[in-house]
């Protein structure tokens, strides 16, 4: 669709540094997985149990991340640094906070926790070492986290593509130390996977520390940062608590999805087929987060500096963007499907004929819905939450996997005891619901909100 001149220049500008990280850092994870599914499947299905109940921690982080997007990009159109410094304060406390209770009761509870996600104690036993660790990991990412998101609202999304790049790259070298036992290291295997991610996520608040203090373009004032005032905090709970419940809710609700999948039978094969799937899917579909994330920073942006006239344009420009990446998505996933992925990818993790067969049905429907993914994302994430309608895109979100997807898969599996493509459609109902009463809100255009406010003291 036409804009003005210069406009596709910005989105790509703001897109590729995005599909870069996401690139490098799906694939580094990518090379991580790989490598703890060369000690065997078990192994895998133990670092996808742990992963569940620290998926909710990190959504938790990245509600808050997204929450302090809204009004940052919104605050940056208008060019008030003192305000964003506030907010930014109040987003790492919060942040910090939830990764700290998360790390304390995955170190304190990993097997009471375990055991409510799966009920092979094999997988449990094997998975408590690498609980115990990892949950610290997550309160350097609380920080790391925060001020990259920060500097994605302000149009810098470069920054993120380079810490987390070098972050990635020292992971996999210290995975490959640790797990395997190189250099005179003792071979730690799991244990040493959790070690290695907990070093590379102090890496990252290194670097971001040093590049905090000396960016130039926004300018980092501490005393904004630990005091940044009453007001902030309201306007900080009234526009980011819908989406940080947003996160939450989807976050719990998503984790029973694993959960449900662990109750099957054969759950230790289903569980290592979601997890290979998953990050396959991820790589294929790294242009369609990164659209998201641009269309948030572009939306808020035009409505902070005044130009709502030419918000809903822009809106559908992006929609009608993020269809074709999510098409070309779908069709490279599904090309990786019947090409590469059975003769290269799955001898790689040493998986069986069974959790071959499973990881290949559930690549096939990811596929077919990537539109419809890409979509949604574009829209909830994108163009609804960047103009300010957070509290929309919390009931849909949310209502479509808690009243279809999981109860849906719930009775498929649990029930009826459906085989897992069933169940793994019924999971993929959530994305067509929501991109069809996302794209019903649009189209209303009650989603255009200035949040900030006109005065605010510096």
């Amino acid at each position: 669709m036409k804009q003005p001149r210069g406009f596709y220049r910005g989105v790509f500008a703001l897109m590729i540094p995005m599909v870069l990280q996401n690139l490098i850092t799906q694939t580094l994870t990518f090379a991580d997985v790989f490598m703890v599914g060369l000690l065997g499947q078990n192994y895998l299905a133990a670092v996808s149990t742990v992963a569940t109940p620290f998926f909710v921690v990190m959504v938790l982080m990245m509600g808050v991340q997204s929450g302090a997007g809204v009004l940052i990009a919104q605050y940056w159109g208008k060019g008030n640094a003192a305000v964003i410094n506030r907010i930014l304060g109040v987003g790492l406390y919060i942040s910090f906070a939830v990764s700290v209770i998360g790390a304390i009761l995955m170190s304190a509870f990993p097997h009471t926790l375990l055991n409510m996600i799966i009920n092979d104690q094999n997988i449990v036993q094997l998975g408590l070492d690498y609980a115990r660790i990892i949950g610290f990991s997550y309160v350097f990412n609380s920080i790391s986290g925060m001020y990259i998101a920060a500097q994605r609202s302000m149009g810098n999304p470069k920054i993120g593509f380079f810490v987390l790049t070098i972050s990635a790259v020292f992971n996999v070298f210290a995975n490959w130390v640790l797990i395997f036992g190189h250099f005179g290291f003792p071979a730690l295997g799991i244990k040493g996977a959790a070690i290695a991610t907990l070093f590379s996520r102090v890496l990252e608040v290194i670097i971001v520390a040093c590049y905090a203090f000396k960016n130039k373009r926004f300018i980092l004032n501490i005393k904004l940062l630990l005091k940044p005032g009453l007001i902030i905090v309201k306007d900080f709970f009234k526009y980011s608590l819908p989406v940080i419940l947003n996160e939450a809710l989807w976050g719990i609700g998503a984790m029973l999805y694993p959960i449900i999948l662990g109750h099957m039978s054969q759950s230790a094969v289903i569980l290592a087929a979601y997890t290979i799937a998953g990050n396959i899917e991820r790589i294929f579909g790294i242009t369609v987060f990164a659209t998201g994330g641009a269309t948030a920073i572009i939306i808020g942006r035009e409505i902070g500096a005044g130009r709502k006239d030419t918000v809903y344009s822009v809106g559908k420009t992006m929609i009608v963007l993020s269809m074709m990446l999510g098409f070309a998505s779908g069709a490279l996933l599904m090309f990786a499907r019947f090409t590469f992925l059975d003769k290269w990818i799955y001898p790689l993790f040493k998986l069986d004929q069974a959790a071959q067969a499973t990881s290949t049905t559930m690549i096939t429907i990811l596929a077919v819905v990537m539109l419809l993914r890409s979509l949604g994302v574009t829209l909830g994430i994108g163009v609804l939450r960047g103009g300010g309608d957070v509290r929309a895109v919390m009931f849909i979100d949310v209502g479509t996997l808690y009243f279809l997807a999981i109860p849906a898969a719930a009775l498929s599996a649990l029930v009826f005891g459906a085989p897992i493509a069933v169940v793994y459609s019924c999971i993929a109902l959530e994305d067509i619901g929501k991109a069809i009463l996302l794209l019903r809100r649009f189209r209303g255009k009650r989603w255009i909100n200035d949040v900030t406010r006109a005065e605010l003291p510096a």
